[in-house]
């Protein structure tokens, strides 16, 4: 097992009580682990520190306001080839399928393209298969880090370590321009369409359902 990339994977879940009681061994993994540089190692420290300090609600909104407004932060990669298109479903439907043809059998409630889903499955697998299937989604992950970035999450540590194992150059912090705060920020593939011709368009972001 690759247990880094079980880590990240429970990394980018939503914050709850039994990761949080697990970020101690999490924290031993990323310490020790080969695969993970000085550099970004501290900045995934810090996000383990941030995840496991403050109030769980804290770490809940904050999870929810990063990955569940709009496109450019979803965890669900298929999201930024395809959008809403067909192209996604028959996508889907092959990632399925290439976990079952591993042995796997697909029983999560969220989609098959969802981050931590293909994190869990790496751990599982072989180093070779597992930088394959990064480098297939490496701009993805590029993508991801940089709008993390801009918004000066934490999280982007995660995305900047899989930048880095799949063989991409990691996003430099300083080509990157700060995003505007959240109440100024409008994401178009969020913004509703009127019903009625002239009327102006309304941001409704969509909340994934998340567990109480």
């Amino acid at each position: 097992m690759i247990l880094l990339f079980k880590a990240f994977s429970a990394l980018l879940t939503y914050p709850s009580e039994e990761m949080r009681a697990a970020l101690p061994e999490i924290s031993a993994v990323i310490a020790h682990s080969p695969l993970v540089a000085a550099r970004e190692r501290q900045g995934l420290l810090d996000l383990v520190t941030e995840l496991g300090g403050g109030d769980l609600l804290a770490a809940e909104e904050r999870y929810v306001d990063l990955f569940d407004r709009g496109r450019a932060l979803s965890l669900n990669l298929f999201e930024h080839l395809h959008g809403e298109s067909r192209d996604r479903g028959t996508a889907m439907v092959d990632l399925k399928r290439l976990y079952e043809d591993a042995g796997y059998e697909f029983v999560a409630r969220e989609l098959p393209d969802y981050l931590p889903v293909v994190l869990e499955y790496l751990s599982q697998r072989d180093m070779a298969e597992a930088r394959d299937v990064l480098a297939d989604c490496g701009h993805i992950l590029t993508s991801i880090a940089r709008s993390l970035i801009a918004r000066q999450s934490r999280y982007a540590a995660v995305l900047q370590a899989l930048v880095i194992i799949a063989g991409e150059k990691p996003v430099d912090v300083a080509d990157v321009k700060p995003a505007k705060p959240p109440a100024e920020e409008l994401d178009h593939d969020w913004v509703e369409r009127p019903a009625f011709a002239g009327a102006p368009e309304i941001s409704t972001p969509a909340t994934r359902a998340r567990p109480s």
